[in-house]
């Protein structure tokens, strides 16, 4: 069975380039645009996975994170953040948030599929 693994980011060029590769390596791939549009899309369904922005309007890649970890079918999806770079604070806000991983921008095609199968295997 494929693994259905959620992309949240409100640049639609990075959602299609995760989309892309997550799709040629066999996952089922779902997109929002902000956090509060992935909690509509997880609101009942099964997500394996989260890949999420870290700066978004309406709600960014953190809060989203609470407000996911605070759903029952949302305490133990891996969520693995997008970032052009963590200061220490943010890195700290993000892990005690739930965040289980982090990819730095520029996105790297080898980088995505490897932390992907760390958690999806």
């Amino acid at each position: 069975m494929k693994k259905k693994i959620l992309i949240v980011d409100d640049e639609s060029a990075i959602r299609q380039l995760i989309s892309l590769i997550l799709r040629t390596e066999g996952y089922t791939v779902l997109e929002a645009v902000h956090g509060r549009d992935a909690l509509d899309k997880i609101d009942g369904g099964v997500i394996d996975m989260v890949i999420t922005d870290l700066r978004m309007p309406q709600m960014d890649g953190i809060s989203f994170t609470r407000e996911l970890r605070n759903r029952p079918e949302g305490m133990n999806i891996p969520v693995v953040m997008l970032t052009t770079g963590f200061d220490g604070y943010k890195k700290t806000e993000a892990e005690n948030a739930g965040v289980n991983d982090r990819i730095t921008k520029p996105l790297l095609h080898q980088q995505l599929v490897d932390t992907v199968r760390r958690y999806s295997s």
